[in-house]
């Protein structure tokens, strides 16, 4: 019998329209004649189903069910997509956990930790992993510019701690720009993490793990001529996206192992994708984890899974399978 499957898109951030096309090309690769597949759109308070002919039905959040054709269904398994709030940072994980419901990505804590972006690198630092020197900075806290310029530096990244697709994100080049920059991120996120600026090749490698494998996938460069990889690099085509990466062999290497060693660091659960910088002297610094990585027919992880040589429907099932074996 095939298994139901629900693809959750949407979510409360800025992030909802990408999220939506990952929920397109996550129904496009899935294997259809294994799994019964149905994109589960949330928004705030609005749960709602996409049934086949084009109608929508309200999930029931008592036990995730709906209706269709008057009959009550549930779902085998959660594929999660939502970029944000409440799909990355545990709290729908938590919701799932409580239903029972398993689901593709790391579990609450594992969300939460990764989400925070100050939190998890300064959790991954003790680990002697290389990360930017930062502040954090919380909703109604205040730095004067000079402060900022004495501990950080300038040019610096001034973004949303919990946050993504660069929404919010500002390269800040002069003092003058710092308290616009602040701002503009806290309409984004309730903190706000100032980073010194790294200069280097940003390359990003995605990862998933099974009872029985460990896939560590070609590495990307990314390569933009804006200020950095920016919504518009990101999905408007401004950005040229190499796969493998033009490194040297022992750096890709140390790249994929590191990317192995903070998945089972963290503890993390389905496909991630780690963003680095390699700076002066190959070294490999860390700048976020993605565990809910964009999904389109033109993501990452999607190029490098072909790169690889394997077949991404191949690859989601293995991550549905893996909760079931």
């Amino acid at each position: 019998m095939k298994r139901t499957i629900a693809i959750v898109a949407g979510g409360d951030s800025s992030e909802l329209p990408v999220s939506l096309r990952s929920a397109q090309g996550l129904f496009s690769f899935m294997d259809k004649e294994k799994y019964n597949l149905y994109i589960v759109e949330m928004e705030g308070h609005r749960w709602e189903v996409n049934l086949e002919n084009g109608q929508k039905s309200p999930i029931d959040r008592n036990d995730f069910s709906f209706v269709e054709n008057g009959t009550r269904k549930s779902f085998d398994f959660a594929y999660i997509t939502i970029h944000g709030t409440p799909g990355e940072n545990g709290l729908l994980q938590g919701y799932f956990d409580m239903m029972n419901i398993p689901y593709s990505t790391c579990n609450v804590l594992v969300s939460a930790i990764t989400f925070n972006k100050f939190s998890c690198n300064q959790y991954l630092k003790s680990f002697g992993i290389k990360v930017s020197e930062s502040i954090l900075l919380r909703k109604g806290q205040k730095i004067n510019d000079e402060d900022v310029v004495n501990k950080i530096g300038l040019p610096c990244f001034i973004k949303p701690n919990a946050g993504g697709s660069s929404f919010g994100v500002t390269k800040v080049k002069s003092a003058e720009q710092i308290q616009k920059a602040i701002e503009n991120a806290m309409n984004e996120s309730d903190e706000v993490m100032i980073e010194a600026f790294m200069k280097g090749t940003e390359i990003t490698c995605g990862c998933y793990k099974t009872k029985n494998k460990s896939v560590v996938f070609p590495i990307t460069e990314v390569v933009t001529s804006n200020e950095f990889f920016d919504y518009d690099a990101k999905y408007n085509g401004q950005v040229q996206e190499i796969t493998p990466a033009r490194l040297k062999e022992d750096t890709a290497e140390r790249v994929r192992t590191l990317t192995s060693a903070i998945y089972d660091i963290l503890g993390c659960n389905g496909i991630i994708r780690i963003d680095y910088i390699i700076t002066e002297g190959e070294k490999i610094n860390l700048l976020e984890i993605n565990t809910t990585p964009g999904m389109t027919t033109t993501s990452f992880i999607p190029q490098q899974v072909r790169a690889a040589g394997l077949d991404i429907k191949d690859v989601l099932t293995d991550i549905i399978e893996n909760k079931f074996n």
